[in-house]
């Protein structure tokens, strides 16, 4: 599975690639801004996303919507749980961080 990571801290982002790794799922890319995040869910070649919701203030809703548009599976990691996820996007998984590997690899399963 190929996968985008959106996050804006880096060791987040490492520990992130690690547990997907550990999954069999490839990283084909990353982001770590709202705007990069949508330029990247726009183009990349990818089966799922994992999408910070707060990224420097900013949220990872508009990439959120690129993906949906493209009918793209993705999951939301936060801190504030469901209700940090905008109403229309909270049929999204969502997984709270710290992320938990086993629930991380439930959402990988659904998808694949």
């Amino acid at each position: 599975m190929r996968v985008l990571i959106v996050e804006d801290e880096l060791f987040v982002a490492m520990l992130v690639e690690d547990m997907l790794g550990d999954l069999g799922c490839t990283i084909v890319g990353s982001a770590a801004s709202a705007t990069e995040a949508e330029r990247v869910a726009r183009t990349a070649q990818i089966d799922f996303a994992l999408l910070d919701v707060n990224l420097d203030g900013e949220t990872s809703f508009a990439a959120a919507d690129v993906l949906r548009g493209r009918q793209i599976p993705f999951a939301f990691v936060t801190g504030y749980g469901e209700q940090g996820v905008r109403a229309d996007l909270r049929d999204a998984p969502v997984l709270s961080k710290p992320i938990d590997p086993r629930q991380l690899a439930r959402v990988i399963e659904a998808v694949d």
